[in-house]
C-alpha cells in the first residue's frame, strides 16, 4: 500500500497552522503574548519543525526498509524459480537417459530369450555355432547387466541433484555402463545372428 506523503505532510502543516492559531489566545489573558517574531513562538516552531523532520525521516527510513525487504524476497523468488527451471530440465534429461537404458534392456532380454530358443536347435550342431551362441549370450546378459547399472547411476545422480546441493552443470551421466551398453548388445546380437547362420 502506498504511503500518502501528501496526506501526512498536509496534515503536519494544519497541526502547525493550528498550534498558531490557539497559542495566541490562550496566553492572551497574560502580560506577554505570544506574537509572531518573539522568541517563545520561535522557539515552539523549531520544536515543532524539529517533530515533523524526526516524522519525515522515520517514515523514509520505514520505506527504505520495506522496499529493502521487497527487494530481497522478489531475488529469492527469482533463485527458486530458476533452480526449478534447471532441476526440470535436469529431470527430463535424465528420463529421456532412463529411457534410452531401458530400451537396451528389453532388446538385450529379447534377443536372450530368442537365443534360447535357437539354442535347443543347436545343442546337437557344430562346436562353433554353440560356442558362437554362448559368447553371444553372455554378451547379451553382460549389455543387460550394464543398462541396469547406468539406470541405477542415472537415479543416484537425478537423487543428489534434487537435494539441497547445488546444482552441477550437464546432464546426468550414465558413466561408462551407460557408453558399453549398447556395443554389448550389439556385439551379442552379430554373435547370436552368426551362430544361427553358421549352425
Amino acid at each position: 500500500m502506498p504511503v500518502p506523503w501528501l496526506r501526512i505532510i498536509d496534515t503536519i502543516f494544519g497541526v502547525t497552522d493550528f498550534a498558531r492559531g490557539r497559542l495566541p489566545r490562550a496566553q492572551s489573558d497574560g502580560p506577554d503574548q505570544l506574537v509572531p517574531g518573539s522568541g517563545a513562538l520561535g522557539h515552539l516552531e523549531a520544536r515543532l519543525a524539529g517533530v515533523v523532520v524526526a516524522a519525515l525521516r522515520e517514515a523514509f527510513d520505514r520505506d527504505s526498509r520495506r522496499l529493502e525487504l521487497e527487494r530481497e524476497q522478489i531475488e529469492g523468488e527469482r533463485q527458486r524459480a530458476e533452480r526449478a527451471f534447471k532441476l526440470e530440465l535436469l529431470r527430463q534429461a535424465g528420463d529421456r537417459e532412463i529411457g534410452r537404458l531401458r530400451l537396451i534392456a528389453g532388446v538385450a532380454v529379447a534377443t536372450w530369450v530368442g537365443t534360447l530358443l535357437f539354442s535347443a536347435r543347436l545343442i546337437g550342431g557344430h562346436m562353433g555355432a554353440r560356442i558362437t551362441l554362448g559368447a553371444g549370450s553372455a554378451l547379451l546378459l553382460g549389455a543387460l547387466a550394464a543398462a541396469f547399472v547406468a539406470q541405477s547411476r542415472v537415479a543416484n545422480a537425478l537423487g543428489g541433484w534434487i537435494d539441497d546441493a547445488p546444482i552441477r552443470r550437464g546432464e546426468p551421466s550414465s558413466g561408462p555402463a551407460g557408453a558399453i551398453a549398447p556395443w554389448l548388445l550389439v556385439a551379442g546380437l552379430a554373435l547370436a545372428g552368426a551362430a544361427v547362420f553358421f549352425g
